[in-house]
């Protein structure tokens, strides 16, 4: 396993003052000080950082009802995170289930696998359907036990055909499933692409929400940039 010279902060913060001193952009300085970390790029340096059990150790900070906002620009982990989120949470004997509109199942698959570093075991449920909605959703975990897992790939393309109710109706309906069931739902989503990395992490502000989502509907948010990871306790938990 390659191991990095610095911690990520700080290969982030030379990444910077490499784009200011040589005035090239910054996902440029990223690439190079990744290159010399032996990755091809940062993207692959933060997918690895995504891998790393100490850094995407979600499972343990979760608590039953939650809705979890998992945001990142394209490149940066969040899918993987989210996968071993589920991973961790079938080798602990809970339920997972990855609902997904952007994968195949086997595509799904190769890349939980790679997340397995060898290790055999249980594996998430893998559910690909274009028909996935709130109430997909919901008659899919029915009948689940408290502290099943699911996540959702992804959030910005719920309500996209519009035969589906609008995405303010199905985030209120899957919130009040999770609190009344205790199931834990995590929604992958995108970081609107005007996002500076220069200012760190995304936040809310910064997901981008072509359709209006209720206030308060996520309990905990998880952002991640450059191979950082920011979990944020909305105050809203079950």
């Amino acid at each position: 396993m390659i191991r990095l010279s610095s911690p990520v902060h700080q290969l982030k913060r030379r990444a910077k003052l490499l784009a200011r001193r040589e005035k090239i952009p910054l996902h440029e300085a990223q690439n190079r000080i990744a290159r010399e970390e032996g990755f091809n790029a940062w993207s692959a340096l933060s997918a690895r950082m995504a891998k790393n059990p100490s850094v995407s150790a979600l499972l343990p900070q979760l608590a039953d009802g939650d809705m979890l906002l998992l945001g990142a620009r394209p490149g940066q982990g969040k899918t993987l995170m989210g996968l071993r989120l589920l991973l961790d949470a079938a080798r602990a004997g809970r339920r997972s289930v990855f609902f997904t509109m952007e994968y195949t199942e086997r595509e799904a698959m190769q890349r939980i696998r790679s997340l397995e570093d060898g290790e055999a075991g249980p594996m998430p449920e893998v559910v690909t359907s274009d028909e996935i909605s709130a109430d997909f959703i919901e008659r899919h975990l029915s009948g689940s036990p408290r502290g099943t897992v699911a996540v959702v790939d992804y959030l910005q393309i719920l309500d996209q055909k519009r035969s589906k109710p609008p995405l303010a109706h199905q985030m209120l309906a899957l919130n009040e499933f999770a609190r009344k069931n205790g199931a834990i739902l995590g929604f992958i989503s995108q970081v609107d692409r005007h996002f500076d990395p220069e200012q760190g992490l995304p936040g809310l502000d910064d997901i981008r929400f072509p359709n209006p989502v209720p206030p308060g509907i996520f309990s905990k948010a998880c952002f991640l940039h450059a191979g950082e990871m920011r979990l944020q306790d909305l105050g809203l938990s079950a």
